[in-house]
């Protein structure tokens, strides 16, 4: 499913801080800084990958300082008539963003161009994995891993998109209770939806018309200058 992500680089985590051990954040900050300097080497057409101003809204009056600062980088606290949105106050930064499906594309192209191959298969459990003649194996199963290794915990969320014609003249990307915006090379995609525990992917029109009429009403007032 990151195929159809929004596909915003950002240090956001669905984890509940009291259940995870010291052990379990050192690995989580130790993942996060090693994807956030790959992803600064992939930036280019290639990969779909660029740099992007991003304004968040807030009700916050003060950015706060922790071990995050580094993946915000030129962060701003913006107040009424620092920008122009129809909120009272707003976080500017700097993040990448990735077109996803130009990202996958060119992954596949590099494992098949180096000699691999890809299958499809399935496995029911996890022992499975041990029959296979390859000797190291990556966990990137998401949801696929609460029946695989029962989890009982791993919940899904399902997130709702409505995408644009691509707007090249839009560069920024904004995230506030209507929902976020990022623009794209493939489109511009509008999310807003938080579904705890909802398995089906199947678009949901109600929640994509919601969506497009709460960004309208947010974008009603702004005009692009040349």
């Amino acid at each position: 499913t990151s195929a159809v992500a929004g596909g915003q680089i950002s240090p956001f985590g669905h984890y509940r801080e009291d259940e995870v051990t010291a052990e379990w954040m050192a690995q989580f900050r130790a993942a996060l800084a090693y994807s956030w300097k790959r992803f600064q080497a992939l930036v280019g057409d290639h990969y779909g990958i660029r740099w992007l101003r991003t304004y968040e809204e807030t009700r916050r009056t003060a950015i706060e300082s922790d071990w995050m600062d580094p993946y915000y980088p030129n962060a701003r606290m913006l107040g009424p008539g620092d920008h122009p949105f129809p909120v009272d106050q707003a976080i500017s930064f700097d993040t990448m963003y990735v077109e996803t499906p130009r990202f996958m594309a060119q992954l596949t192209s590099e494992v098949l161009g180096a000699g691999g191959t890809i299958r499809m298969r399935r496995f029911e459990h996890l022992a499975e994995i041990a029959t296979l003649p390859e000797r190291l194996a990556f966990n990137c199963t998401g949801i696929g891993a609460k029946a695989l290794v029962g989890d009982e915990v791993l919940t899904p969320v399902r997130g709702q998109l409505a995408v644009l014609q691509p707007q090249h003249e839009v560069r920024y990307a904004f995230a506030g209770n209507a929902g976020y915006m990022f623009p794209r090379g493939d489109g511009i995609l509008l999310g807003g939806t938080f579904e705890r525990g909802e398995w089906d992917a199947t678009p949901q029109p109600v929640d994509i018309a919601r969506i497009l009429r709460s960004h309208r009403r947010l974008f009603a007032g702004l005009r692009c200058a040349a």
